[in-house]
């Protein structure tokens, strides 16, 4: 027999714990459960590690808090020290590091505009927490054979926020694209989290220089903020500057001036 290896990955533990105990009762399941995003991470990456991956995830849609406007976080690494991982952005993690792993959302209400995120995140499904075990079992099967699994009743409004996203994303695509290399290159660096000097030191390039970059940035993108230029730069599928990995420097300032 083929057994899926599901992991819970929900802040409240009794939720948890009972949906785990559910699923493990299935002959062909076996589950784990991780309490925050990145016990979630260090479970999977040990899996991996042993050889033993994971198939499904079920992810809290509200996994750490409520995020603001319903957008994903940051980029996931290990998560904050707090443990603070958003279940959507855990799912564009998951999605980044391990794609051969199915994750479905788990929510309290229906959301579409949530939902949406969930699936330009790399969710394949989702499924209201009050949802019967046989539905569940249905979804984490289905998405297993690559279906994508949504509730009904939210199917039109989840079409009708990728529609619009897709509209946002072409306008953010060409304003991105106004940029020159370097102001790009700035902007992945704003993605990332960095601050003016640490973009500065990354790029062997003045404060002063980097500031006049990211004023030409906020300029070029119609916006006023550096919040409102990361999230523009995501909607245009602008990923974060590798911090893993230095820079080349093959662009340094002398006297000044860009060379």
């Amino acid at each position: 027999m083929v057994r899926i290896r599901v992991l819970v990955v929900d802040d409240h533990r009794i939720f948890a714990e009972s949906l785990a105990a559910a699923l493990a009762a299935e002959p062909d399941v076996d589950v784990s459960a991780a309490g925050s995003g990145p016990a979630a991470l260090r479970c999977l990456e040990r899996a991996a590690a042993e050889g033993r991956r994971f198939d499904v995830l079920l992810v809290d849609a509200d996994l750490g808090g409520k995020v603001p406007d319903g957008r994903p976080a940051v980029p996931v690494r290990g998560g904050d020290e707090d443990g603070l991982v958003d279940g959507i952005s855990l799912v564009t993690g998951v999605r980044s590091a391990q794609p051969q792993v199915r994750t479905v959302v788990l929510a309290e209400k229906d959301d579409p505009r949530r939902a949406a995120l969930a699936l330009q995140a790399g969710a394949s499904g989702w499924v209201a927490k009050d949802c019967s075990l046989n539905r569940l079992l249905t979804v984490i099967r289905g998405v297993l054979r690559d279906e994508t699994h949504l509730p009904p009743a939210l199917l039109t409004g989840v079409l009708r926020e990728l529609t619009a996203a897709r509209r946002h994303r072409t306008e953010s695509e060409r304003l991105v694209e106004s940029l020159t290399p370097r102001e790009r290159e700035v902007l992945r660096c704003m993605v990332a989290g960095l601050g003016r000097k640490a973009v500065a030191e990354r790029l062997f390039l003045s404060p002063h220089t980097v500031r006049t970059h990211m004023q030409n940035v906020l300029g070029k993108l119609g916006v006023h903020s550096t919040l409102a230029a990361v999230a523009l730069a995501r909607r245009a599928g602008v990923g974060p500057v590798d911090l893993d990995r230095p820079s080349t420097g093959d662009v340094v300032e002398r006297g000044g001036q860009l060379a």
